[in-house]
């Protein structure tokens, strides 16, 4: 099943929607195999290239649409209605455009001078070692969860610089690095989200020039080399403000999903030790209210927050630090609230739900694997937001 996208210059934000929703039937078809396979087909990759969707956030110098990040959130959370592998390599590999747009200009000619569909993967854990050299860095080590590595050219890699004179701090950056200095391996044997292909990275001594790193403060100040040459406000976004939402906002759609699936299962099941229909289960009713409500609420926390975001940097003014910090604090709490909301629809479902081919297992699994990312976690960020509600002040530095 394949879903075929006619060419469009600048499909509007609704029409992107449009098309990811259309893909939802193929995405449930594709669900087992890419499972099984350990990655995404690569007719998904494709149709999503097709489809625009991973232009949403990348320059218009290199044939992106420079849309508002919420546009990639609701394209993101259709994809997860269908398959949350789907939608979290999409999240993680599609937001990588904003980012090199924060490079210096001749990293963004590296990866799209010759092709502006060629994809990055990542991964930012801090592990690699590095050597200053003349010109840049020598950078060597083993990284994991690199999701959607096997469909692109070009890898974004976190490593702590060490510092040039004693006592000062090491230097967070991320490192571009290109397909032929890294293997990758095949290591993604998870139980959720096995469809990312989240594997490991492997370099060793791969000379990274200077110009294709990003330093983590000037993605926290604003002050990235990128910024000569594109623009626009949406580059003007603090770095982690866009990152942590690409990683947390599959679990909403994947909520929607698995709210859905058992909405049509509990319509006309009966017990087969009572005899009751679901359908006139209280307990089976308010959970049904209680998660749709609280998917309407989480998107619409979601979209005010960017919306606030957004009218700051068009309005010239610097988003509020409080703010920022609290924006980040309920990105952490999605995967948890949306994993622990599907959990209680299964036992409303009885025994036929533990069974691999219930319709809602495979979201109960995602979503639960999903919790695993540190940027999901609340408890750092809580700490920091609630030291300055209670009158203290914060070092929050991934805002």
């Amino acid at each position: 099943m394949a879903t075929v996208f006619a060419p469009t210059a600048n499909p509007t934000p609704a029409e992107l929607v449009r098309r990811a929703r259309a893909m939802i039937p193929a995405l449930k078809a594709r669900n087992a195999a890419a499972t099984e396979q350990r990655v995404l087909p690569a007719e998904t990759i494709a149709e999503m290239k097709a489809a625009g969707f991973f232009r949403v956030l990348q320059p218009a110098r290199y044939g992106g649409y420079e849309y508002d990040p919420g546009v990639f959130s609701d394209i993101q959370m259709a994809l997860a209605e269908g398959c949350m592998s789907t939608a979290w390599v999409y999240g993680v590999v599609g937001v990588h455009p904003f980012q090199l747009a924060l490079f210096d200009k001749r990293a963004q000619d590296d990866v799209w001078g010759t092709d502006t569909s060629t994809l990055a993967s990542s991964s930012y854990q801090p592990v690699g070692q590095v050597e200053r050299v003349d010109g840049g860095f020598l950078l060597s080590g083993r990284w994991g969860f690199s999701s959607g590595c096997e469909h692109c050219n070009w890898v974004l890699l976190g490593s702590l610089v060490p510092p040039a004179n004693a006592g000062e701090p090491p230097d967070m950056r991320t490192f571009l690095v290109p397909r032929a200095d890294y293997e990758i391996i095949r290591d993604w044997t998870v139980f959720g989200m096995q469809g990312t292909g989240s594997h490991g990275i492997i370099l060793n001594k791969a000379f990274v020039p200077e110009y294709r790193t990003h330093r983590a403060v000037d993605g926290f100040l604003g002050t990235n080399p990128g910024g000569s040459v594109n623009t626009a406000p949406l580059y003007k976004l603090p770095w982690a403000q866009v990152f942590v939402r690409a990683v947390s906002t599959a679990s909403i759609g994947a909520l929607q999903g698995a709210l859905d699936a058992y909405n049509a299962i509990a319509a006309s099941r009966i017990s087969t030790n009572t005899g009751k229909a679901t359908k006139v289960d209280p307990a089976a009713l308010n959970a049904s209210a209680h998660t749709q409500s609280a998917i309407y609420e989480m998107k619409t926390v979601l979209h005010r927050n960017f919306d606030e975001m957004m009218a700051h940097l068009r309005a010239g003014t610097d988003i509020p630090m409080t703010d920022r910090i609290r924006y980040r604090y309920e990105s952490s709490q999605i995967s948890r609230r949306c994993a622990a909301l599907c959990d209680a629809l299964m036992p409303l479902l009885g025994g036929r739900a533990i069974y691999m081919d219930s319709p809602v297992v495979r979201f109960w699994l995602d979503l639960n694997a999903a919790r695993a990312h540190v940027a999901n976690d609340p408890t750092l960020v809580g700490t920091s937001l609630g030291m300055i509600y209670l009158g203290g002040s914060a070092q929050e530095f991934f805002v």
